[in-house]
């Protein structure tokens, strides 16, 4: 039975992996494959894998089988449905999932995408989970950024059973119909605990963090809190998981059956092993409802139920048949679990809690010292976590040591006393709270203190998620008692930890472009043999997120780059500029170019200017325009650069309009020849003039603009213009990061597009048909 589970979650995980789906036609062999694993004992294990494939193409069809029509992206639509979660403030309004039961265009209904994840913004309207909503909004298919080394939105969003998104339009229907619906009492009961605690806790770190660990709503932390939660290892303490759920679950049941034998007649009605699991399910449900029931909380749920259900039935369950009985379960109520790092971490943390249990004979048997469990945690977990963070912090052992007791008896037990007062009497409820609070502020300094040691183990990038799996194995195989056969194969699981994956780099006389996907927006990566020039740095979307930290670094980090050597900013606007600073809080910058230096960034920009130039291994370098700071502001300021190599040659125009491009034509026409172009502008209007575009007569034309940005970026007429040049134009929105290498000898060789060479069934897709 375990290698059958274990076979059919490997299967499960092999259709995650697909680019595109295969028929749902397959699936019609499940009956045959379910009496092959029973009836014929050497197909035990290809059966079983083939089954996992097959029930996890049946759940992913069923997941993308009603797609959101084109017609209606980004049109005026009418919906009408439920607040279905914790609305969560954001960037001037607010966020939230809306589950639709309606949708009409122009007076016709359409089918209902389901939920949906909707913002509000600049609004003063207060609304709340469970209240029924007629809206006017515009929506669209989830379409997030698609880069090497980024975090795939998309995906995430998949897995909360979300695939489109969207707004609600200032000038379309807002009306409230009904004030709550029963089905969501208990998003509303973690609404006003939410609202108590912000309005109660003065310290707004110790409020997020309260808020986190009570009814999982982390929308109070900030970047910086989980930064320094994963330089410490304790991400697992904040996040409502299986941790946390087997915290309360456990004491439950414990207090369970001191209660149950306290009272003589009861344990002659029921034995109080089971009052105790009924008591631990319970608590261990109720704590998952205030979390929201969050999938990581819906896992930890399935595990504890098989676990307390040997109680319940009063049978005898090897753990390892009920941690493999628990991994199928999982995987059958949600194949799209083998995604997370999350569902990996889990079972392999249970997984080595079960073989420190067992002790060396097997037998059961406590470790005698609580220390020497979480050294074995920590060093079973660590090639897990390598793989998934590329670091592991060595001080994790020695903090989890002592948070994860604090945490288990004192904060949570605690916070969740304070929170059933609080809904008692709010004088009662709060000093309790407070004192949580106060545990809190301490913690966050003392963790402070340990990450600034920066004390981590690394590894190279370029690792796949599939090894995941593996690396987990064979971490257990490594713990397992002795005696257990194939130890050794432990060893060789977890060879990827120590094979040094150095990502390629380009060789004398090449230049490699990659234009990242970063919404309406620009930022390029231009790399020679030694040498490394970021040309803009994206936007800045909200005080908390922009695309240097989130697209830019990522990417730096996944192509093994170690410095940058120039940094030009095109000009002022945030489109341009707005990830910068978090840049240059990750590399040093020690040339930077700016066709604006006195608007937003001033950190010693040096102006750009016609002529300036130079040379990086055997590649011309040289700046076209401005030719005099004083005449230009504006989108006609940006830093228009030319790049010639022995591969062939590059221009990046940024923003200019018609009046830069017509003094570029007067003064230098032959300079603008090029192979490849960045479409002036995004492909507005006002750009990309035909005298330019004859000018230019570019092979490529490239463009930068975000999915159905409300420009309208690029415009038909200027993609026409272009492609009526001979050139062919590819854009982010349609591909991703686009990527294109010229070398010496075999001249350009690309594009390469991401979206199509990474991308997974779920990923979005928009290109035309032969592309």
């Amino acid at each position: 039975m375990i290698t059958a589970c274990i076979s059919f979650v490997a299967g499960a995980l092999l259709l995650q992996s697909q680019a595109t789906l295969p028929v749902s036609a397959w699936v019609t062999l499940f009956p045959f494959l379910l009496i092959a694993l029973r009836r014929l004992p050497w197909s035990r294990i290809p059966a079983a894998m083939a089954l996992g494939f097959l029930w996890a193409l049946a759940h992913a069809h069923l997941s993308m089988g009603n797609p959101f029509p084109e017609a209606l992206q980004g049109r005026d639509v009418v919906i009408e449905g439920v607040v279905a979660s914790l609305p969560n403030s954001s960037s001037g309004g607010f966020r939230f999932d809306f589950l639709v039961d309606s949708l009409s265009f122009e007076g016709k209904r359409y089918a209902s995408p389901g939920r949906i994840r909707l913002s509000w913004y600049e609004t003063d309207t207060s609304i709340s989970a469970g209240e029924r909503w007629r809206l006017g909004a515009r929506l669209k298919a989830v379409h997030g950024f698609m880069n090497p080394g980024g975090f795939d939105y998309e995906g995430w969003l998949f897995r909360k059973g979300i695939t489109v998104r969207g707004y609600v339009t200032r000038q379309g229907e807002k009306r409230l119909i009904e004030a709550s619906d029963s089905i969501f009492d208990l998003q509303l009961l973690r609404q006003k605990i939410r609202n108590e605690i912000e309005n109660s806790i003065a310290n707004p770190t110790a409020a997020g963090l309260l808020k986190a660990l009570i009814i999982g709503d982390r929308s109070g932390l900030t970047n910086e809190d989980w930064k320094l939660f994963k330089h410490t290892g304790t991400n697992h303490l904040i996040a409502i998981s299986g941790l946390h759920i087997g915290i309360v679950s456990g004491l439950a049941f414990l207090l369970g059956i001191r209660i149950w034998k306290m009272i003589p007649r009861l344990p002659l009605l029921l034995p109080a092993p089971r009052a105790a699991a009924v008591a631990s399910l319970l608590a261990g449900g109720l704590y998952a409802g205030l979390a929201g029931f969050s999938i990581p909380t819906q896992r930890a749920l399935l595990m504890l139920g098989i676990f307390m259900g040997s109680h319940l039935l009063a049978r005898t369950s090897r753990p390892s048949r009920s941690f493999a009985l628990a991994l199928l379960t999982v995987t059958l109520v949600d194949p799209t679990s083998v995604l997370s790092p999350g569902f990996w971490l889990s079972f392999l943390a249970v997984g080595i809690i079960l073989i420190c249990l067992s002790g060396k004979t097997g037998k059961a048997g406590i470790l005698r010292n609580w220390g020497s469990m979480q050294w074995l945690i920590a060093l079973g977990m660590a090639p897990t976590l390598l793989i998934w963070q590329l670091q592991f912090p060595l001080v994790a052992p020695v903090v989890n040591f002592l948070a994860i007791p604090l945490f288990s008896f004192v904060i949570i037990p605690v916070s969740l006393a304070g929170t059933a007062l609080m809904m008692i009497s709010p004088s009662w409820g709060v000093p309790v709270l407070s004192v949580a609070a106060w545990i809190l502020e301490n913690s966050m300094e003392i963790l402070t203190l340990a990450a600034n040691m920066n004390l981590f183990a690394r590894v190279s990038p370029g690792i796949s998620p599939l090894i995941w799996p593996f690396i987990g194995i064979g971490s257990l195989l490594l713990l397992a008692p002795a005696g257990v056969p194939g130890r050794w194969l432990g060893l060789i699981l977890l060879l990827p930890l120590v094979y040094h994956h150095t990502p390629p780099s380009p060789q004398k006389g090449e230049v490699w472009i990659h234009m990242l996907d970063v919404g309406q927006g620009l930022a390029l990566v231009v790399r020679t043999h030694k040498h490394t020039l970021v040309y803009d740095t994206g936007p800045r979307y909200s005080p908390t997120f922009d695309t240097g930290s989130v697209v830019l670094i990522p990417f730096l980090e996944d192509q093994g780059i170690k410095q940058i050597d120039t940094v030009v900013l095109s000009n002022g606007d945030d489109d341009h500029q707005g990830g910068f600073l978090s840049l240059a809080s990750r590399f040093p910058i020690p040339k930077l170019f700016s066709g604006e230096p006195d608007r937003g960034v001033k950190q010693g920009a040096e102006q750009c200017l016609a002529g300036t130039e130079w040379f990086w291994d055997g590649v011309l370098f040289r700046i076209l325009h401005p030719d005099d700071a004083s005449k230009w502001s504006g989108n006609n300021a940006s830093c228009v650069l030319s790049i010639q190599s022995p591969g062939g040659s590059i221009l990046i125009p940024g923003d200019i309009e018609a009046a830069a491009e017509k003094r570029l034509i007067q003064h230098g026409r032959e300079q603008l020849a090029t192979d490849l172009l960045v479409v002036p502008h995004h492909g507005s209007k006002t750009s990309s003039g035909i005298k330019f575009a004859n000018a230019a007569n570019p092979r490529f034309a490239l463009v930068s603009a975000g999915y159905l940005n409300r420009y309208r970026f690029p415009r038909k007429e200027v993609v026409r213009r272009w492609e009526a040049q001979g050139a062919s134009v590819v854009t982010t929105a349609e591909h991703g990061a686009i990527s294109f290498f010229l070398r010496p000898e075999e001249g350009i060789h690309g594009p390469i597009f991401h979206r199509l060479q990474r991308g997974r069934y779920w990923n979005h897709r928009i290109w035309k048909q032969g592309d």
